[in-house]
């Protein structure tokens, strides 16, 4: 019996406030700093964050290294997390752009503000909201960012249109996530657990 889209968001949340709040407890995905920097990112930024910031850190890639927010830019993060892709664009956009992160896992959301108050971050705020159902106007932003995401959604056609319904003309989709090279089987589909392993 495959999982409902209920049950897999269900198996999502619980593995993701479980990342907020015991990040030292993941054994089954990297999490943490050095994760991030085994990911591309630049140690330096990274080294210079406070702890906090970086030890929920649990993407699979690096969005901003796909090109990077320019100053005065409005970067939405889908999946936002403890915070940390958005607090690395905040700093990029300067204080005339402004992020927004968006993260279904109220524990994530709780940390990120924690974390972009640590730090001193007034441009970026956090929002409780699912990827498929974005609180933002149409063609709003000049940037949509996400790690790791997608590939826990359900329903990834519907977060795409999303993520390009705000996206303002010209602007640009940076996704890291996971990809399968080899055919899934249908039991492999059903089998509760996978969407959130």
């Amino acid at each position: 019996m495959s999982e409902t889209h209920d049950e897999i968001r269900d198996g999502v949340l619980e593995r993701f406030t479980r990342t907020a709040v015991a990040p030292e407890q993941e054994k089954t995905f990297p999490v943490g700093p050095d994760s991030a920097k085994a990911l591309g990112y630049d140690a330096g930024e990274i080294d210079s964050l406070p702890r906090a910031v970086t030890e929920s850190f649990c993407g699979v890639g690096n969005p901003i290294g796909l090109g990077e927010p320019q100053p005065g830019d409005t970067v939405l993060d889908l999946g936002s997390g403890a915070g940390l892709d958005s607090i690395l664009a905040a700093r990029k956009v300067g204080p005339t752009g402004k992020v927004i992160g968006v993260d279904m896992t109220e524990a994530m959301i709780d940390k990120a503000r924690r974390n972009a108050g640590s730090v001193g971050l007034d441009n970026v705020e956090f929002v409780h909201s699912g990827a498929d159902a974005i609180p933002m106007e149409d063609a709003s932003v000049d940037v949509v960012i996400s790690n790791g995401v997608l590939n826990l959604c359900p329903d990834k056609p519907k977060v795409l249109r999303e993520a390009f319904r705000v996206l303002r003309p010209g602007g640009r989709l940076q996704m890291a996530d996971i990809l399968l090279h080899d055919d899934v089987t249908p039991e492999e589909v059903a089998e509760k657990g996978t969407w959130s392993d």
